[in-house]
């Protein structure tokens, strides 16, 4: 029943508008369309009735404009914040009679989904096809009206999550039995079986939250944390996590966190320390608890970073680069995700903001986004030209974009790919980079891979180094970097850095405040970042080892990386781009018709159902494709090349795709 709704305003800013709904317990003592703002109408005396009932009519067309003018201030609400969804509700339920048929959603959907392809409404160009947009929920919406059932306030909600999520490949249902299972162990708090009695629920919680998803850690993973459990051999390749899957840690780095860490009188002041650690490594570290202080590493730093470790980093980029590089233009980060966190939160304002994303695209962006009320404006490229993106794709995304109604504010550009495995080179980077310089957009230069680099015809290069080689002296860019990647692979230091250049120095301020509302990075990830960017000297008495561990990790990435994408491409129905770079192969498979048909029947995607498959019958736990985004109609999986056995799996992936293959032929 449609609550009586006492206020109604749109604000705008800067064009975009924003509805404000509020309602009371209070049943409605008026019609819906009466509760809209009347139409100021003359009440002078009508010449004849036929002029009172034109007058009417008139009332009655301008109050159903407001109505659609409201659901879709609504719908934009909705699927930047994830907020609004019991206005919605109550704005498509006309008759008032607290159910949503499944026809008056469609209608309403096809109507809005219109409005947002940005094409004018009698062009052939703007016949928008919802099975397109969003397959899975479509579907479950035909099936719910074949039933001939309705939605109420709860059902309602599900589907909205549905219809806005990337892709389908997390199915909360499922996700919540997987979850169950974990907590079911002795001493976990145990679920009230009460109906009802949770005030903190799937209605009431975030739904921003309840809309994210991130695949890396997804269903799929779940699934085979719980085989893994019950006693299978399961080959995690799902994560580029190096150090679970076996690479040893490098020693020169252990050896000098380990004396950072100890007591002085245990550690670079005892009188033994030469006899247990070699000369730099004692070195090393009383350099770099001098530079920490007496405080040593269990005190909280500068919320930037400690300033010598920043010295670190921007001596290395500067390197690097050629160009000069500033302590007070680096944070030190948990990581490159919080870094990346920081800046968008610090980027997405309105709801109507948007960043540019590559699709395929690592799923962090999507979830960051969708978590702090962005939208996603997603940028493909072009697999058959080694993943690169062309000017014309970006221009005419930007161009659809703006018709929306959504201001793109940043623009992510991963370099070595994630999941791609690409290189880009100095030409595509200037592709992008004069892009964001000539249309005003931050640039988000994810270069956490960039020691990653395997092909003999590739090299990393800086989107700062192309930016300055092209004298685009406008570009705002951060950049980050990473110690869980790299030849490091310490993901659980949680060390990383971002670089800011051509910021203006007062948002460059308001990030510092945010550092500083999160105290600040931990100090052996700090640590280690300045460890990443400034390793041993080859003069010094660690080096020979320290050379010795690094080239035999680079060196089996790279025999790997070769193997694994030859071996997959020999499978019929598989093609694989080579991985020049990063940790990952991302094979495309072509499946039957019928495993697509099966994988609607389940409200999924044929990537998901493919990988719950493979992990099934091999025990080989990879990632759908459509958690990363990917071209229509494309099916595929993202696989590392991390773990030793991942090789010899290549025959367990041609058994499955030939057993696969049969069961839906």
């Amino acid at each position: 029943m449609l609550r009586n709704v006492h206020r109604l305003a749109s604000i705008s800013a800067r064009g975009r508008s924003t509805v404000f709904l509020q309602s009371q317990r209070n049943p409605p003592t008026l019609p819906f369309w009466n509760q809209l703002p009347a139409l100021s109408v003359s009440v002078s005396c009508f010449a004849s009735q036929s002029l009172a009932e034109q007058q009417v009519q008139t009332r009655r067309q301008t109050q159903k404009q407001q109505l659609v003018d409201v659901r879709k201030q609504l719908w934009e609400l909705y699927l930047s914040t994830g907020r609004g969804a019991n206005a919605l509700f109550e704005a498509i339920d006309i008759d008032e009679n607290g159910s949503v048929e499944p026809g008056e959603l469609k209608a309403f959907m096809i109507a809005v989904l219109q409005e947002e392809s940005g094409e004018d409404s009698d062009s052939e160009a703007a016949v928008v096809d919802p099975k397109e947009i969003m397959p899975y929920a479509w579907n479950r919406l035909e099936q719910r009206e074949a039933e001939g059932r309705g939605y109420n306030m709860r059902d309602f909600k599900k589907w909205l999550v549905a219809a806005t999520k990337m892709s389908a490949d997390m199915n909360n249902s499922r996700l919540m039995e997987l979850l169950r299972e974990q907590r079911s162990g002795a001493g976990d708090i145990q679920e009230n079986d009460v109906e009802g009695v949770f005030t903190w629920n799937e209605e009431t919680m975030s739904q921003s939250l309840r809309r994210m998803q991130y695949a890396v850690r997804g269903e799929v993973v779940m699934l085979a944390d719980k085989l893994a459990t019950q006693g299978r051999d399961i080959l995690y390749t799902n994560i580029g996590n190096p150090h679970q899957v076996g690479q040893a840690p490098i020693t020169y780095y252990r050896q000098v966190l380990a004396l950072c860490d100890l007591p002085a009188a245990q550690g670079v002041d005892h009188p033994k320390v030469h006899d247990m650690f070699p000369k730099d490594v004692v070195e090393r570290a009383r350099a770099y608890r001098e530079i920490i202080g007496p405080s040593g590493t269990g005190a909280y730093t500068h919320s930037q970073g400690i300033l010598g470790f920043r010295k670190h980093v921007a001596e290395y980029i500067q390197k690097r680069d050629g160009y000069p590089a500033y302590a007070g233009n680096i944070f030190l980060t948990n990581g490159a995700s919080s870094a990346i966190s920081m800046v968008l939160q610090g980027l997405l304002a309105n709801n109507n903001d948007a960043v540019m994303i590559p699709i395929p695209q690592y799923p962090i962006y999507s979830a960051l986004i969708a978590k702090l009320g962005g939208r996603q404006v997603g940028y493909e490229l072009d697999e058959d030209l080694n993943w690169a993106v062309s000017r014309e794709e970006l221009e005419k995304k930007l161009e659809v974009s703006r018709k929306q109604g959504l201001e793109v504010k940043a623009l992510a550009m991963i370099n070595p790919g994630n999941p791609s495995g690409n290189v880009m080179t100095h030409c595509d980077i200037q592709i992008i980079t004069e892009f964001c310089a000539d249309h005003g957009i931050v640039l988000l230069a994810d270069e956490v891979y960039q020691a990653n680099v395997y092909a003999e015809s590739a090299e990393f290069v800086s989107a700062k180094k192309v930016a300055l080689d092209c004298h685009l002296k406008n570009l705002q860019l951060v950049s980050f970097h990473s110690t869980s990647k790299g030849l490091i692979g310490e993901c659980g230091r949680r060390g990383g850095y971002m670089e800011m250049v051509g910021i203006d120095p007062y948002v460059q301020s308001q990030l510092y405040k945010l550092a500083s509302s999160e105290l600040c990075a931990g100090v052996v990830g700090q640590l280690m970042t300045s460890l990443m960017v400034d390793p041993p000297s080859p003069e010094g008495e660690s080096y020979a080892l320290f050379e010795k561990e690094t080239s035999g990790i680079f060196n089996g990435l790279k025999d790997r990386a070769k193997k694994l994408v030859e071996g997959l491409n020999k499978i019929p129905g598989f093609s694989c781009v080579p991985a020049q770079g990063a940790m990952y192969a991302f094979p495309r498979v072509q499946v039957p018709e019928k495993a697509i048909e099966k994988a609607k029947e389940l409200g999924t995607t044929p990537d998901n159902l493919y990988a719950l498959s493979l992990l099934n019958e091999t025990g080989i736990c990879v990632v759908p494709a459509s958690g990363f985004g990917q071209a229509k109609g494309r099916v595929g999986f993202r696989t590392t090349f991390l773990h030793p056995d991942t090789v010899r799996a290549v025959d367990l992936f041609a058994q499955h795709h030939e057993h696969f293959v049969k069961e839906y032929s």
